[in-house]
C-alpha cells in the first residue's frame, strides 16, 4: 500500500497500490518513464522501496528478499543468456544457483527444454538460436526453480507473429499449472491475451486498473470509425456529433461510437469523402492512448 520509489528528488512510484492474486497474469502498461521497471525491480527484490508497504508471496522483501527470490522466476527485457555454454548447461547452471542437485537439475533441464520446444538444440550453442529460441530458453530458465510467481519484463519485444504466440501459448499453460505471472508490456494485443487483469500506469501513478474488457468499457466505445484522408484536409465538423468522441490525427478521424457502421453511412450522407474507411472494434491501445497520450516520452 502506497508503495513509493524515489531517485532523488524523482518520485518514479508515486504511492501505488495493487494486489496480485494468486495463479493470475497480472499486467502494468504505461509509456516509457510511467514506473513500471521501477515497481518491477522492487517486487523482484532487488530495489528497495522508499516508501510504503510491500509483500511479495506473503513475505518482506525488506527482511526476507534471500527467501523471496528463491521462490520466484525473473525474466529481463533483455536476454542475459551464457552464450558460452549449451542450451542445455544453461538450464543446468542456473539451477545449481539455487543449491539443486546436478541430478534434479539434470531431470528439469530435460523437463523444461521439452516445454520451450528445445529438445532438439539441447546440445547447440546458444549464440546461433534465432531470437525466438532464445526468448524461450531464458523463460525456460526462469522456472528452473519452480518459481510461484514469475516475473516478465517485455516478454515478446522483437520477435516475429510466430514465435509471438508460441511464448504466449508457454505462459498460458504457466497460468493453467497455477504459477502467477506479472508481465509488463508494449503490446496491447499481447495485454488483451495474456492479462485477466491489468493497470495503466502514467507518471508514477495508475491511471486506471481493470480487466481489458472491463478498461475497454468504461474508457472507449464499443466501435471505433476510421475515415483516412490525405494529409492536412480532414475536417472533423461533419462527424462531430456522430459519436461519444472524435480524434483528429494528420491522416484520419477517429469516430469513437457505438456503431461504426451507421456513423460511416451518416457520414456519407453528409458529403464525407474519405480515401478509405474502416469500423472496428475498440481495443486496450484505445483506452492506452486516451489514459496517457499520443505525445511521444522520451
Amino acid at each position: 500500500m502506497g508503495l513509493t520509489k524515489r531517485f532523488g528528488s524523482f518520485e518514479a512510484v508515486a504511492g501505488i497500490d495493487i494486489e496480485v492474486r494468486k495463479g493470475e497474469a497480472f499486467g502494468f502498461l504505461g509509456p516509457n518513464g510511467a514506473g513500471k521497471s521501477s515497481t518491477m525491480r522492487m517486487i523482484a527484490c532487488v530495489s528497495p522501496r522508499s516508501s510504503g508497504t510491500l509483500s511479495v508471496l506473503g513475505m518482506d522483501p525488506n527482511t526476507e528478499g534471500p527467501k523471496i527470490r528463491a521462490r520466484l522466476g525473473v525474466v529481463p527485457q533483455q536476454d542475459n543468456l551464457d552464450n558460452e555454454l549449451t542450451v542445455r548447461q544453461n538450464l543446468q547452471v542456473y539451477g545449481r544457483y539455487f543449491g539443486l542437485s546436478r541430478q534434479h537439475v539434470r531431470g528439469k533441464a530435460t523437463e523444461l527444454l521439452e516445454f520451450a520446444q528445445l529438445s532438439d538444440r539441447a546440445d547447440d550453442e546458444v549464440d546461433p538460436l534465432s531470437g525466438g529460441m532464445k526468448r524461450r530458453l531464458t523463460i525456460a530458465r526462469s522456472l528452473v526453480n519452480d518459481p510461484d510467481l514469475l516475473l516478465l519484463d517485455e516478454p515478446t519485444t522483437g520477435l516475429d507473429p510466430q514465435a509471438r504466440h508460441l511464448l504466449w501459448d508457454r505462459l498460458f499453460r504457466l497460468k493453467h499449472q497455477g504459477v502467477t505471472l506479472i508481465v509488463t508490456t508494449h503490446y496491447m494485443d499481447e495485454a488483451e491475451q495474456l492479462c485477466d487483469r491489468l493497470v495503466v500506469m502514467d507518471k508514477g501513478k495508475i491511471a486506471a486498473e481493470g480487466s481489458p474488457a472491463e478498461l475497454i468499457d468504461r474508457y472507449s466505445t464499443k466501435e471505433v470509425l476510421e475515415l483516412r484522408f490525405p494529409p492536412g484536409e480532414q475536417d472533423p465538423g461533419p462527424v462531430q456529433d456522430l459519436g461519444e468522441r472524435v480524434e483528429v490525427l494528420p491522416d484520419r478521424i477517429l469516430v469513437y461510437t457505438t456503431d461504426g457502421e451507421a456513423s460511416l453511412a451518416a457520414a456519407h450522407n453528409r458529403g464525407v469523402t474519405p480515401v478509405s474507411s474502416l469500423v472496428r472494434r475498440s481495443t486496450l491501445e484505445d483506452v492506452f492512448l486516451k489514459l496517457t497520450g499520443r505525445t511521444l516520452v522520451d
